[in-house]
């Protein structure tokens, strides 16, 4: 049996691909779990319907991470914490901390995405890289200041 690959598989194929399986599984896995359709013209044309969607939807997310990207980038926050002596700081600034102040300007950002090696426990001026994409990164101003 003939398929057309919806979505890559390691053992078959990338997407798109149409790929020779054997009858049961393509009838039985493959199809009903949407991996792949049956290779005729009619299921061919509907594939490449929704490649132009997927293409069309990817390219309008890349442009709107592009526009947060150029925005975060202009992005300063000030991060207030206790300190003791000798500028010692009590605790420290981490991922959540950060992705809290971004939030606070308004703009949405999971911690996960936030790429900060390890939390920081000095004051001082730090630039943190954030993943806003797959290829898209912004680079934010941390300011940490005596609270």
């Amino acid at each position: 049996m003939k398929v057309i690959l919806r979505k890559d598989v390691d053992t078959l194929g990338s997407a798109g691909e149409i790929v020779n399986v054997k009858d049961g599984y393509g009838r039985n896995y493959l199809i009903p779990r949407e991996i792949a359709y049956p290779a005729t013209r009619g299921f061919l044309k509907v594939y490449e319907q929704e490649k132009a969607l997927r293409e069309t939807k990817a390219a309008r997310d890349m442009q709107k991470a592009h526009t947060l990207a150029s925005k975060l980038g202009n992005l300063s926050l000030e991060a207030t914490v206790q300190v003791g002596e000798d500028d010692k700081v009590f605790g420290a600034v981490t991922a959540q901390d950060i992705a809290d102040l971004i939030a606070a300007k308004g703009y949405e950002v999971d911690k996960r995405d936030i790429l900060l090696e390890e939390p920081i426990k000095a004051l001082g001026i730090y630039n943190v890289p954030i993943k806003i994409a797959t290829d898209v990164k912004a680079e934010i101003k941390v300011w940490v200041i005596k609270g």
